[in-house]
C-alpha cells in the first residue's frame, strides 16, 4: 500500500464538484489527469486526486448536465476525453461557490469562538 507523504489531503468531501467545475471555468476544456494535476498544482500539492475519485465525479457532474465531454487528442497525440463547463455548470458553480464561502465564514467564526488558552488539550 502506498503510504502519502505527511501533509498530503484527499480533496475534502463536498469540495471535488466546486475545484473541478471551477478549473474548467477558469482553464476551458481539459482532460481529467489535466483537471487532477491543476488541482495538485493549485493546492502546492497538498490536496490529491485518484482516478477512483475524479472519475465518478465527472460521470456524475455529465448526468446532472454541469459539464459536457468530447473525444479529443492529448498533448502526447493520445485519445483522451475533453470535459468543458456548460450553462448549467456555471450556475452551479456559483451555488457551490456561495455554499463554500458561506461554511467557510461559520467554521472561521467558530475557530475564534473559542480562545486557545481555553480550548481542552483532545490528544
Amino acid at each position: 500500500m502506498k503510504k502519502e507523504p505527511a501533509g498530503k489531503a484527499d480533496v475534502l468531501q463536498g469540495t471535488l464538484i466546486l475545484l473541478v467545475l471551477r478549473t474548467l471555468n477558469a482553464l476551458g476544456p481539459l482532460h481529467g489527469y489535466g483537471i487532477a494535476r491543476r488541482i495538485e498544482q493549485i493546492s502546492e500539492e497538498l490536496l490529491q486526486l485518484n482516478q477512483g475519485t475524479l472519475y465518478p465525479a465527472l460521470l456524475r457532474m455529465e448526468q446532472e448536465g454541469w459539464i459536457a465531454s468530447e473525444w479529443g487528442a492529448s498533448e502526447k497525440n493520445r485519445k483522451a476525453k475533453f470535459y468543458s463547463i456548460t450553462a448549467s455548470g456555471r450556475r452551479q458553480l456559483a451555488r457551490e461557490t456561495e455554499d463554500w464561502r458561506r461554511m467557510a465564514s461559520t467554521i472561521d467564526r467558530f475557530l475564534g469562538a473559542i480562545p486557545d488558552n481555553l480550548a481542552k488539550d483532545v490528544s
